[in-house]
């Protein structure tokens, strides 16, 4: 999901209430990574270590004369993304088409149906979120989402995933994203160079994706899902911190990790209920949609190799490790998989 696309297509003005939230000088946090107790830690690192193709965010997929080159995104604004750009800008220049999660066109899309119709993150008729949570969980969510520009009124009857997602966002991250737009992502950054190259740029998966990700949920789920999102919440801006370093080290699933030690703390769930969480958004939110990606990748990457090219592929990046992750999917399809390392950076293997 493109959380700063999904956020800025709410029709309910989240950028003018952004302008009356409390503002902070600058975006402050700490790696909470390097707070961690060493046995914690290598805790977190071990498991991380046990998913396929955890290290590493740019890979190429061979197949035959069939060539992907496949680009784990950040989907904010960072400096560093230059130096990504101008690694593989040329390559994508050459390339037959590039492929993301949602082009402008999908986007445009989103952003219009979200306008039209309020219903798709609002539920108007069933009971409010304040009838669903004891009175400390609502007093603590909806202090939450005040700071991100939301107030009560409005959160009481947002969807659960909405607010998950809303939460995932730190107050100063939404506020610079009102300020400068969606433009500085990596995602972003790869589809501007493709136009301006002229090359053709397809969407992994349909408009309304993600309106669908969340269907068949409990309502003991749901509002778990907003329990489990609750404490990376309260200390937002570290939490971009650590995912913006563990992103740029080239280890992106430590956050996921990370995550999951995190709410087995401070949740209020059971370790079981926290499992069953991750489980969840992993089959939802990765699992599910990245075996949707892979017929597309093949064909665009066929469409191709006739014409003697090769395709960019650009997600964000904690689509590509895991047994059920982009990159696991082609190599059991038949395809080779190598890592590209960045130059002057992390080693991409």
């Amino acid at each position: 999901m493109r959380l700063k696309s999904l956020i800025l297509a709410c029709g309910l003005g989240l950028a003018a209430a952004l302008a009356a939230a409390p503002v902070l000088a600058e975006c402050r946090g700490r790696n909470l990574l390097q707070d961690m107790a060493p046995a914690d830690l290598q805790a977190i690192h071990e498991a991380s270590a046990r998913v396929p193709f955890h290290q590493g965010l740019f890979w190429r997929a061979t197949k035959g004369d069939q060539h992907v080159t496949l680009l784990g995104t950040y989907h904010f604004a960072d400096p560093r993304h230059q130096q990504v750009m101008a690694q593989f800008g040329p390559e994508l220049d050459g390339a037959a088409a590039l492929l993301v999660e949602a082009g402008p066109d999908e986007e445009k899309r989103l952003a219009q149906a979200m306008r039209d119709d309020p219903s798709l993150i609002m539920d108007a008729k069933g009971p409010t979120l304040p009838e669903r949570m004891s009175a400390a969980e609502w007093s603590a969510l909806w202090q939450a989402m005040q700071a991100r520009g939301m107030p009560a009124v409005v959160t009481s009857r947002l969807r659960p995933w909405y607010v998950s997602v809303v939460l995932a966002v730190s107050p100063c991250m939404l506020r610079d994203i009102k300020a400068a737009g969606d433009t500085g992502g990596l995602d972003h950054q790869l589809i501007a160079r493709a136009r301006a190259s002229g090359v053709a740029i397809r969407a992994l998966e349909p408009w309304d994706t993600v309106f669908g990700l969340f269907a068949g949920m409990t309502p003991k789920e749901e509002i778990d899902m907003i329990r489990a999102a609750m404490p990376a919440a309260e200390y937002a801006d570290d939490y971009t911190v650590t995912l913006t370093e563990a992103y740029f080290s080239g280890d992106s699933w430590l956050i996921w990790e990370f995550g999951r030690q995190d709410a087995y703390r401070n949740s209020g769930l059971s370790r079981a209920e926290v499992d069953d969480q991750m489980r969840l958004a992993q089959d939802k939110l990765m699992d599910q949609r990245n075996r949707a990606w892979i017929a597309p990748i093949e064909t665009a990457a066929a469409e191709a190799a006739r014409l003697h090219k090769g395709i960019v592929v650009g997600f964000g990046a904690l689509h590509l490790p895991g047994e059920s992750g982009v990159l696991s999917l082609l190599q059991q399809r038949g395809w080779t998989i190598s890592p590209i390392s960045p130059e002057g950076g992390q080693d991409g293997g």
